[in-house]
């Protein structure tokens, strides 16, 4: 399994280089219910605004957090929750970034 993520800034037209990512776990009880986010690797986005691996070693509910305060006074901090169900996939999550606004998708 591998992930991966790649920050556009899209008010720029640029990658957005220097961004810090941190990937988080969610933890979970013996009865399945979410119990919080465990803090698991960080990193900081290359000059193409990408970080091409993340330490995401098991299935089940992930998050990156971005740090975005640099970039928008509005939008501090985004995060992105989402779920690695195949261990046998690459998991992409790109974030285009604005001072007003982002998306993200499953990438490739």
């Amino acid at each position: 399994m591998s992930l991966s993520t790649h920050v556009l800034d899209t008010a720029a037209g640029r990658p957005a280089a220097g961004v810090t990512v941190r990937l988080e776990k969610a933890v979970r009880n013996l009865d399945g219910l979410h119990r919080g986010w465990r803090p698991v690797a960080t990193a900081q986005t290359d000059d193409d605004g990408r970080i091409a691996s993340l330490p995401a070693d098991t299935p089940g509910h992930w998050r990156l957090v971005f740090d975005t305060a640099a970039r928008s006074a509005f939008f501090p901090e985004v995060v992105i929750t989402f779920v690695i169900d195949d261990p046998a996939e690459h998991y992409h999550v790109p974030l285009l970034l604005s001072p007003y606004g982002f998306s993200s998708y499953r990438g490739s």
